[in-house]
Parts: structure tokens; sequence; C-alpha cells
């Protein structure tokens, strides 16, 4: 290992036709508007303006600036070290095929609208609960029937998602974005946001302002919008969730003080775009199987324990 370290580690640590999609080039609202309305000083600062101040605070660098880890070492160590330990090929963006259901996995769908939903039914909760919710939820609406959802009863979309968990307040979440894209852009998608130049040079928006769109609607955090960003767009883009979480102060890449959005605005100036994507993806499923990097499995192996031994 090319490690020098001086911190310690703490171990315990319905069948309704969709609506057709419009047209990518469609001119919307502009994106820098959408951030000044968010940001104008109010007695009672709403949560978008909340988050988009605080994005706007680290939006070109980390919440940490002193704190020099992980190293682009460090990052590609774990990634390597993850992929072995997992018998995986590593993960890459270009590997990897689309989700029918888009509570599967963080919103791995094409659609930015059906992506955003289904990365909400994913939060606090199973993979397996959020999947069947989402199933449930398209056989009763119909498939991008957005507007049938926007429109319905709320105890008709909460019935829906009861076996996801946390099913009234999803539900009020969803029908509340969903209103609220269709007020600001005049319909009910957002994949103008995936749209790219027209002689194929690359994408029309940069993250951080696909990012400032996400979060202005309500319910809506960084975590969400980096699954968005990483997952239905393809962008380079460091998702923090529970298991990255952990893993990430386990391995000492966040100070201890860090809560999960200043993780995720710091680790995503430190980790190396080429690296984010499977990192994500091999934290996530390293800390669902994994017993001994638990609180209660401190008599378990863990391959991320002993590298931190090895390297310290």
């Amino acid at each position: 290992m090319s490690l020098k370290r001086t911190r310690t580690h703490n171990i315990k640590g319905g069948n309704a036709a969709p609506s057709p999609e419009p047209t990518p080039s469609r001119e919307m609202k502009p994106l820098m508007r959408i951030r000044d309305e968010a940001l104008e000083t109010s007695p009672t600062p709403s949560p978008a303006s909340k988050k988009m101040k605080l994005l706007a605070s680290y939006s070109t660098t980390s919440p940490f600036p002193e704190f020099e880890h992980p190293t682009p070492t460090e990052a590609r160590e774990v990634h390597d070290l993850l992929a072995k330990s997992l018998n995986m090929q590593p993960p890459t963006k270009g590997a990897r095929r689309f989700e029918k259901n888009s509570a599967t996995s963080c919103g791995n769908v094409q659609n930015v609208v059906d992506s955003l939903i289904g990365t909400i039914l994913s939060q606090n909760t199973s993979s397996r609960n959020s999947s069947k919710a989402k199933a449930l939820l398209d056989r009763k609406f119909g498939k991008h029937n957005f507007e049938a959802i926007a429109n319905a009863p709320l105890e008709d979309i909460v019935d829906a998602l009861r076996c996801g968990g946390l099913a009234n307040k999803k539900g009020a979440t969803i029908q509340k974005l969903l209103r609220s894209i269709k007020e600001r852009h005049g319909d009910y998608s957002l994949q103008y946001l995936a749209s790219t130049d027209s002689d194929g040079s690359g994408a029309k928006l940069t993250d951080d302002e696909i990012m400032q769109e996400l979060i202005s609607y309500d319910g809506v955090g960084p975590k969400t919008a980096s699954c968005v960003l990483l997952f239905c767009l393809q962008r380079d883009s460091f998702a923090v969730d529970t298991h990255v979480y952990r893993l990430s102060k386990l391995l000492g890449w966040v100070p201890g003080k860090a809560d999960r959005v200043r993780a995720q605005a710091h680790l995503d100036k430190r980790i190396p775009d080429e690296l984010k994507y499977g990192l994500h993806v091999m934290l996530i499923q390293h800390g669902r199987l994994c017993k001994g990097c638990k609180k209660d499995g401190a008599k378990e192996e863990c391959v991320l324990k002993d590298y931190i031994r090895k390297s310290t």
C-alpha cells in the first residue's frame, strides 16, 4: 500500500395510455432564473431555497477543503479491492443496461421523471419493496402516465405504494413533484436535462445546472439528484446513500463531523470521475453483504477493515 495516514478510524462504525415524450430541444425556463428565485431572501426560507444555497456554497470546492482524503490512489485501491472481493468486473457506465423498473436500482432508466420517482421510492426501504411499489404504481396508472398520477386522489397513490413503506409521505412528494414540473415547464417531462448539442458534440447542460434544477423541487435532495445524474443521465456524480456514508466514514474519507450532504459534496470533488460509478455501486453491494463492517460485526472479517489496518 502506498498510503500514509495519521487519522484514527472508527470501525464500529391503471392502463391509461402514457403521455408522449416532448422533444428535448424545447425551450425551458432558464436554470439561472430558477436558482435566483429559490435563493431570494425570505423571512422563512423554503426547503428548496436552503438546498440551493447549500449547493451554491459547495459548487466549486469541498466543504472540507483542507481534508485531503480520499486521494486518487486511495480511491483506486478501494475500487480495485472491492472488485476483487466481490469477484466481479468493475462496473462501468458504458457496460450497464437500463432497468425496466426505476426503483430497482436508484433510477436506472432513461426517462428523467421516472428516474426521480423510482429514486424517491427507493428511499428508506429495501430494493425488493421499492420495486414492488413502483410496479404496482405503473399497473394502476400506466407506465409514464404522470398526468394520471398528478391528478389522482392522493389516497389512490398511497394505496399503490403501501408495500414500499412511508407511502403517505412518498405519495404526496411524487404528486407535488409532478404538479410542480407541469406548472414550471408546461408538461410532465424533464427530458431536456438529457439533451445534447445538435451536432452531437456534448451535453447542453452542465452537471451543476442539472443539479440546480432537480433539487429546486421539494422532496428532491442532493442524493436523489445525484442518483439521477449518475444512473439516468450517465454523468460523473457520486451519490452518498446510507451504505456509502457509513463506509466512507469507516475509511476515513470524510471528517467525523460531516453529515451526508456535506460528505457527498466533499467526495464528489475528491473521487476521480472515472471511478465514481464503480465505487458507488460496489460500496453499496459491500455494505449490504458484509457483516464485518457493521456495528455488531466486530468478530467478522471485512476487507475494508483489513485494508485500513494494513495501510495505517
